[in-house]
């Protein structure tokens, strides 16, 4: 800090001091709020001075300054406790607590929020959506609360008027999964009145300044505070910040946090209604009252969603139990009706504020979490309770305050002063004993049993027959008359700042407070009548019927007294100083610089009675006097034994703290540690920052080390795994193949005698090493088996079979049926059942070109019908022999009207169809498009035979040809390309040639 803060700016730490005493205590104070430097360090303890001004002391780059730095590496700030506190409940998974106290106005509350601030932006770095909200709903909750539980004092603009404690918890990597929220006595009393220059809280005058004009007039609302009962005297006392603002960010907060439009809708009714429930007024008639405006009982009916009658009878009378089941109905006096509608104004308004506790709490529980699955779960706790108040006239809410704020110093000085010299002693370690100032008798004064003031106050409560606030007050005189920190004007009469019959005085720690006691009895027994309670179970609002679940018995019903104001009161704060005893605490202590909100004027006298009263001094002593860590031998050697290499891994000493001491020796820190039976002491934080740095370093070296003998280990299993299992795949591989082979021989070694010579047996699975053997099988399978058939084929039709298997190469896959599956007569014309009356001239003249050309064969005869250029079509046939193609005209004794030699054919089109349509390409450009058909059976296919047969004929002769098959055939006319395309037609009997606009076109019968 010595580098960070100048000496200008006084000692960052009264540890630090010269001389420990009063005046150089507040001179440092001083010059530090002079300087704009309101924290100050106790050591571990931050010291406050609410600055009244805004300070750029807290933004994102401030929380970057502050995170994961030890405490004193940085100037003091809360985000430096806050951070010290999250890390402590990381490391050492230990529940650790906030405590803020101070006196009213002194900061409290903003200091809660900053802390929370801070942890929500140092969380959840990963941004998951569930935390996020969490954080977000934790945040929110001030802004909720603080509407309806803060109040504008005299001395503060935004007191809280309540006690809250706030449990956040964290899974193990220190993400918050949730939180709760405890409230501490709600000061309802101030619903009903305010001192001069106050106001009531906050909520209503945001509703009545900030709600939109048309919801309050269905509110039955004004924007004047000044008309209600309740409001007036803060109407007069001017407005606090903006409640218009204030109405608005309370309503997103609401949103943010899983308020319903419905809840929220009832939240405003019902805050209307108390509105309208002060300004009820009532008249006598006889010996009862009745309600003077019967218009205001209606919009009263209507906002708590009851009966106008049910709601007159419970404001005006008060139904008793008279035993045996008999029920008696009583009515009220004016006086006595006003007494139950402010009893039921507060009774309201207390609820209605646990009730939006309650459900806050259920929009930050925690949910679906298991220790065994997400690991240990740890809190950090923030209270922010009302501080120590002393007012013009202090009553029973002052009372409890002040006892509260007893109690935690109570608290204080058993953790920090009397438990850290008790365990000095207990290990040994040489101390000077340090006076501090005892608060237990006050403490004891209050809440022994049967002796105390609370207990005494219980008993006049239950007294029989009329006891008022003076007999209370001449017992307490009776009991408590020789107690050094109590007095009255009946013990004490010479002193007339007090009253008799009215005032008692306390001699608090933080000062002597004058109590009166009117209105203790009636506060501490909050009587409120049954029937308000059934009234509102019964309302059709669910918000309010569920704040009232003790409405549902019976009148008859005999049910236990309930506990007292003040004994519930008592029993929430002990509950609350052990809940904090448990943990680990960090103490947050603020100091009010002056009674005039100024943010230059430093009122001494007002800040040494803060000082003096806190402890503050006595807290310098014990921290220069003694150390500020202390912990188990074994547990600090389990964190810093590997910064030292006696101590790692493990030790071979014969204690712990011999251990210790060599690690401490070895690092040069013997001046600056004590050595207690159980516990080593280090005075400093630079000592264990120096140890924490050094250990930071080897972390990621041992997290290394373990890694690499980890995946070490890890490999070498996985390498005895694999070499186990490859031995054993490799056996099951060997067996897989001999069953294969076992198999395969089985299946295939009758083949020979097989009809189909094995193409109906099916092969087994083979294993994946010998998938291209099988493949290889296969293909020598098919060869052995194709050799075998071969090899039963005449010579005679060995050449029908090389066609085939050359159409087949051709066509396969490019035309559907090329009739393969019939036997190929090639010559068609000279058969008499093919041409009947025509085979006998198509064999003169077959004869008459076989004498003249003297051709070896007849590959291919077949009537056609053919396609000029000209577009005219005509019955034709065709003639292929092993020297030309001829065109021949059957009408006229197959007269030859072209002849092409075979050697300029150069290629073959047909169609994919069922179409018998052929295209021969010559080298000429004078193409010959024609179309089998005539044909027997009349569906018969011989596209594939007249290609097949061709195409064995050129590879015979060692020529090409080629042959395409599309649906869109290009041909040449005497040069001049033309395309024929083929159409169905259903109504077509034969086929035939027409022009088309790129063309011709086949017309094919059929579909």
């Amino acid at each position: 800090m010595a580098e960070l803060e100048g000496p200008e700016f006084g000692k960052a730490d009264f540890v630090l001091l010269d001389e420990v005493t009063m005046e150089q205590f507040l001179e440092n104070l001083r010059l530090r709020f002079s300087q704009g430097r309101i924290y100050t360090y106790i050591g571990e303890v931050v010291v406050a001075v609410n600055p009244y001004r805004a300070l750029a002391l807290y933004g994102p780059p401030a929380v970057e300054r502050y995170r994961g730095r030890e405490l004193y590496e940085r100037p003091p700030h809360l985000f430096a406790l806050a951070d010290a506190a999250y890390k402590a409940m990381k490391r050492r998974a230990k529940d650790t607590c906030i405590v803020i106290s101070g006196e009213s106005g002194a900061g409290k509350t903003e200091a809660s929020k900053y802390i929370m601030q801070y942890i929500a932006a140092i969380t959840n770095p990963t941004q998951r959506a569930e935390v996020e909200r969490v954080k977000n709903v934790l945040l929110k909750s001030n802004c909720v609360l603080e509407a309806f539980g803060n109040a504008k004092t005299n001395r503060n603009d935004n007191s809280s008027r309540f006690g809250k404690y706030m449990d956040i918890n964290f899974d193990f990597k220190g993400d918050p999964t949730g939180g709760h929220i405890h409230n501490y006595l709600l000061e309802k009393s101030r619903v009903l009145q305010q001192q001069p220059g106050e106001r009531n809280f906050h909520a209503f005058y945001q509703l009545l300044l900030g709600a939109p004009a048309p919801l309050l007039a269905s509110l039955h609302l004004c924007r004047d505070p000044g008309a209600y009962r309740y409001t007036q005297e803060g109407a007069q006392g001017g407005a606090c910040g903006d409640d218009a603002a204030g109405y608005r960010a309370v309503e997103e907060a609401m949103t943010v946090i899983g308020f319903s439009p419905e809840e929220m809708g009832s939240l405003r009714r019902i805050l209307a209604a108390i509105l309208h429930l002060g300004n009820v007024r009532f008249a006598a008639e006889g010996e009862t009252a009745t309600v003077e405006d019967a218009a205001q009982l209606s919009a009263l009916a209507e906002l708590t969603a009851t009966a106008p009658d049910s709601l007159r009878q419970a404001l005006l009378t008060r139904t008793v139990a008279a035993g045996g089941g008999e029920v008696i109905e009583k009515g009220h006096s004016p006086k006595e009706a006003a007494y139950a509608r402010d009893a039921c104004a507060k009774a309201i308004y207390e609820r209605l504020f646990c009730w939006i506790v309650g459900r806050i709490n259920a929009g930050i529980a925690v949910r679906g979490y298991d220790a065994r699955l997400h690991g240990k779960s740890t809190v950090i706790g923030v209270l922010d309770i009302y501080g120590f108040e002393i007012f013009d006239t202090n009553s029973f809410e002052q009372f409890c305050i002040n006892y509260c704020n007893e109690k935690l110093q109570q608290l204080f000085i058993e953790l920090i002063l009397r438990q850290e010299q008790a365990e000095y002693q207990r290990e040994g370690i040489a101390w000077q004993s340090i006076e501090y100032f005892s608060n237990e008798p006050i403490v004891e004064l209050v809440e022994q049993p049967h002796r105390g003031i609370l207990a005494l106050l219980d008993e006049a409560c239950l007294a029989a027959g009329t006891v008022t606030d003076s007999l209370f007050l001449v017992s307490m005189d009776a009991r408590l008359g020789r107690h050094p920190h109590y007095t009255s004007r009946k013990l004490c009469p010479t002193d007339k700042t007090m009253e008799f019959d009215r005032d008692f005085r306390i001699k608090h720690y933080a000062g002597d407070v004058t109590y009166s006691v009117e209105g203790f009895l009636d506060k501490n027994k909050d009587t409120l009548f049954q029937d308000f309670k059934r009234l509102f179970y019964n309302s059709t609002d669910p918000v309010l019927r569920a704040m009232w679940p003790d409405g549902e018995q019976s009148i008859t019903e005999v049910t236990k007294r309930p506990l007292t104001t003040g004994t519930l009161f008592k029993n929430s704060i002990v509950a609350l100083v052990e809940n904090l005893a448990s943990k680990e605490p960090y103490y947050v202590r603020c100091i009010k610089p002056n009674d005039q909100k100024s943010p230059t004027l430093f009122d001494e006298e007002r800040c040494r009675h803060q000082v003096s009263y806190l402890g503050l001094l006595e807290n310098v002593r014990v921290r220069r006097a003694g150390f500020a860590y202390r912990q188990p031998y074994h547990r600090f050697l389990l964190r810093y034994k590997m910064t030292c290499e006696y101590t790692w891994p493990n030790h071979l000493m014969a204690t712990d703290r011999e251990a210790t001491q060599a690690l401490l020796e070895q690092h040069g820190f013997q001046d600056d540690v004590a050595y207690g039976h159980t516990k080593v002491f280090i005075r400093t934080p630079r000592t264990l920052f120096c140890l924490e740095q050094e250990r930071a370093q080897l972390i990621p070296i041992i997290v290394l080390l373990l890694q690499k003998a980890w995946r070490g280990a890890l490999a070498r299993r996985r390498c005895r795994y694999l070499r186990a299992a490859y031995t054993i795949m490799a056996y099951y591989k060997r067996h897989k193949v001999k069953a294969y082979l076992r198999e395969l021989l089985r299946r295939f070694q009758a083949v020979r005698t097989l009809p189909d010579f094995g193409k109906s047996v099916v092969w087994p699975e083979p294993p994946a090493v010998l998938a291209r053997f099988q493949d290889a099988s296969q293909r020598l399978f098919r060869r052995w088996r194709a050799r075998q058939i071969v090899k039963n084929i005449p010579p005679s039709e060995m050449g029908q079979i090389r066609a085939k298997v050359a159409a087949m190469e051709a066509l396969q896959g490019l035309r559907k049926d090329w009739g393969c599956q019939r036997s190929w007569a090639r010559d068609y014309l000279s058969s008499p059942s093919e041409n009947p009356g025509l085979a006998l001239p198509f064999a003169r003249r077959l004869q008459t070109l076989k004498d003249k050309v003297h051709f070896g064969s007849v590959l291919f005869s077949c009537h056609v019908r053919k396609i000029n250029r000209f577009g005219k079509s005509r019955d034709r046939a065709i003639l292929l022999t092993d020297q030309h193609l001829y065109k021949l005209d059957p009408r006229q004794q197959y007269r030859v009207m072209r002849a092409v030699p075979l050697s300029t054919v150069t290629g073959l089109s047909v169609t994919s169809c069922q179409a018998q349509l052929l295209v021969f390409h010559t080298q000429s450009q004078e193409d010959l498009a024609v179309c089998l058909h005539k044909m027997q059976p009349a569906g018969d296919n011989r596209v594939g035979e007249l290609v097949g047969v061709l195409l064995e004929h050129c590879r015979a002769t060692k020529r090409e040809l080629q042959v395409r098959v599309s649906d869109c055939i290009q041909l040449s006319l005497r040069g001049r390309r033309r395309l024929l395309t083929v159409e169905a037609r259903p109504d077509a009997a034969t086929p035939d040639f027409g022009k088309s606009r790129d063309g011709f076109v086949l017309y094919w019968p059929g579909r």
